[in-house]
């Protein structure tokens, strides 16, 4: 049986002590409404896992290696599809007993290593539309504030027994000069538990909030959190169970810090989608129909999209479609409805993939090329395959492997490809391949053409005639097996 936290320990890496940041992700919750065998964590978005986005994004946007992601359920699943990195270690919370039971676990991690860094900041693992920019300004602000804790809040726009997220509850009285100061979070839970009147004190002076009024506060809690590192560390033990959950609330800290006179401020996201967390399946549908948005709004103007509510583009061959933008030459690409462009692909002027085509893997697309309809090509990881300028993958081929087709061929209906390491596939140019055929491991020599033949780790040449045409090949098949199992 495996050991959790030994894995975990080989998973991790050391910190670098000199740098002054360090992100915590909290990546150890149960997700029961989502209803599914798949961890909450490793649900994707736009095709990566959520938190891997925001464990990525939180290095990327902090400029700093060093990371604690809190792992409780399924957590070495979790653990080992983010993947051991430089400055990253993961932390194993046995009970999840909240957030602030997290932080507190974090905290007793960098006390035994005797590492406090100088700013904490703490995402929520399912927050999968963060963005580096968002991060940036947020640690902007907290750095040139004389802030001890800061939280980042968004606006809420709907049904306010819908929102779901905990209150941001300030100082109402604009006679007063703390106006508008944060006087605590309150739970949407604690809300709804509320008998009468609630009755909070700040600052010396009591302030009276009912029922109604508090579920109809828009602004709330994002679940992102900066703090300096000596005041978290010592006062993280100090978090009760005094609430309708009995867990540790994270946000309690606000309340131990305004006792302790530290001071604690809030910063408004300014765009409210990158906030998003999802708990059940619809939200989690909403998020990827953002995140498929930002996509679109990237790339309208420079390929056409036959239905832009159907397609998918991983980040990384978007950020190739910008590159080949920027050399100022139409790109004339156009995507049909239903397509899938996976890891690794390579798009060029003038290609064209029709409706449900599905491409993954190390693919090279020469100018001009024509995918058709429900074509899938793949490649393992290691594998190249490559289409050589103006040839056409007609209407549901399958083409796999380490596979190099040449330029002006033609690739019909029903054809099968496929090259392995040990038999890579060479395709000439100007190849005709039709009919119900299947080629493995072959070379093809320049314009032969081929219908309805079965070829394996064979070369195939280029034969003329005596009047100069091209011999075809067809119905070139293995020896039949099993013959004598068969009868009329």
């Amino acid at each position: 049986m495996v050991d959790v936290e030994t894995e975990l320990k080989n998973l991790s890496s050391d910190f670098d002590l000199s740098c002054k940041d360090l992100s915590i992700i909290f990546a150890a919750g149960h997700g029961k409404r989502l209803k599914s065998q798949t961890p909450k964590m490793l649900h994707e978005i736009w095709g990566v896992p959520t938190v891997v986005r925001v464990s990525e994004i939180a290095k990327k946007g902090l400029c700093s290696a060093n990371q604690i992601v809190i792992v409780g359920i399924n957590a070495l699943d979790i653990a080992r599809t983010i993947g051991k990195d430089k400055g990253r270690a993961f932390v194993y919370q046995e009970e999840q007993r909240g957030t602030g039971h997290a932080l507190y676990v974090a905290m007793e991690f960098l006390s035994r290593i005797k590492f406090i860094p100088e700013n904490i900041y703490i995402f929520p693992g399912d927050m999968g539309l963060i963005t580096p920019e968002a991060i940036r300004d947020f640690k902007k602000k907290f750095k040139n504030s004389n802030y001890e804790m800061m939280v980042l809040s968004g606006n809420y726009q709907g049904n306010p027994l819908e929102n779901y997220y905990g209150r941001i509850i300030r100082v109402p009285e604009k006679t007063r000069k703390s106006f508008s100061r944060i006087i605590e979070i309150k739970e949407f839970r604690d809300i709804k538990a509320l008998k009468g009147i609630y009755k909070t004190n700040f600052e010396n002076k009591e302030y009276c909030f009912s029922k109604k009024g508090l579920l109809r506060i828009n602004e709330f809690n994002a679940g992102v959190y900066a703090f300096k590192g000596r005041s978290v560390k010592k006062y993280v033990g100090e978090i009760t169970l005094d609430n309708i959950q009995h867990e540790m609330y994270l946000t309690e800290m606000i309340q131990i810090f305004h006792k302790s006179s530290l001071s604690v401020g809030v910063v408004p996201v300014k765009e409210n989608y990158v906030v998003f967390a999802f708990n059940n399946r619809s939200v989690l549908k909403k998020m990827e129909e953002i995140a498929r948005d930002k996509v679109y709004d990237k790339l309208k103007n420079i390929i056409t999209f036959k239905d832009r509510e159907d397609f998918f583009i991983t980040e990384e061959v978007v950020n190739k479609i910008l590159k080949l933008d920027k050399n100022g030459r139409p790109l004339d690409i156009v995507l049909g409805k239903g397509v899938h462009i996976g890891k690794g692909v390579d798009l060029n002027v003038g290609v064209v993939i029709k409706d449900h085509a599905y491409l993954d893997g190390n693919i090279k697309l020469s100018e001009g090329v024509i995918i058709g309809e429900r074509v899938h090509l793949s490649t393992y990881p290691n594998q190249v395959l490559k289409i050589g300028r103006h040839s056409e993958i007609f209407q549901g081929d399958i083409i796999k492997g380490n596979l190099e087709i040449g330029e002006n061929c033609r690739i019909e209906s029903s054809v099968n490809m496929t090259g392995s390491d040990e038999n890579p596939e060479r395709i000439g140019n100007s190849v005709l391949i039709k009919g119900t055929s299947y080629v493995f491991g072959s070379t093809i020599d320049d314009n032969v053409q081929i219908e309805h033949s079965v070829l394996k780790n064979k070369h195939v040449h280029c034969v003329r005639k005596k009047d100069g045409t091209i011999q075809p090949i067809r119905y070139i098949l293995p020896p039949p097996e099993g013959v004598n199992s068969i009868e009329d």
